[in-house]
């Protein structure tokens, strides 16, 4: 986790991340890079975030925190297709929930999954993410996990 950093994306710095690419069959499970960031321009409430480990752009993630029981989403996490299956998808996650639970202080996460997304399911449970046995408006199942 040591190696990840984490970087607010803005103006100066968003043209970074549009060059992150999936492997073939990946862009079923997740919205492009570019509809992320317009999203985040619509709702200022999400963070669009660059993942980087020493001095390679690795992913992206978008995290936010809404309403007033402060409901907690890491919406989106792409690893470039190059550093995938580098442990570098589970440093960043590990690294997210650290940096939303300070921000947000709070003790929930969720996020999401598209179903037959293996790869991300197996991540997040082995993180400690546990079905909640709902689905969110889209039929992706919803994640939860608590701070202990």
């Amino acid at each position: 986790m040591n190696d990840i950093y984490v970087t607010a994306i803005n103006d100066t710095n968003e043209y970074m991340v549009k060059s992150i690419k999936l492997k073939p069959g990946q862009e079923k499970f997740i919205e492009t890079i570019e509809e992320c960031l317009e999203e985040a321009k619509l709702d200022p409430q999400w963070r669009p975030v660059m993942i980087q480990s020493k001095e390679h752009i690795v992913g992206f993630a978008m995290y936010g925190s809404f309403g007033p029981n402060k409901e907690t989403w890491i919406d989106r996490i792409i690893i470039d297709r190059d550093f995938q299956g580098k442990g570098l998808g589970k440093n960043a996650m590990l690294k997210l929930i650290d940096i939303i639970t300070k921000e947000y202080d709070v003790k929930e996460i969720y996020l999401s999954i598209i179903e037959g997304n293996e790869i991300a399911y197996n991540l997040y449970t082995t993180i400690g993410f546990v079905y909640t046995n709902e689905k969110d408006p889209n039929g992706e199942r919803i994640f939860n996990y608590t701070i202990k």
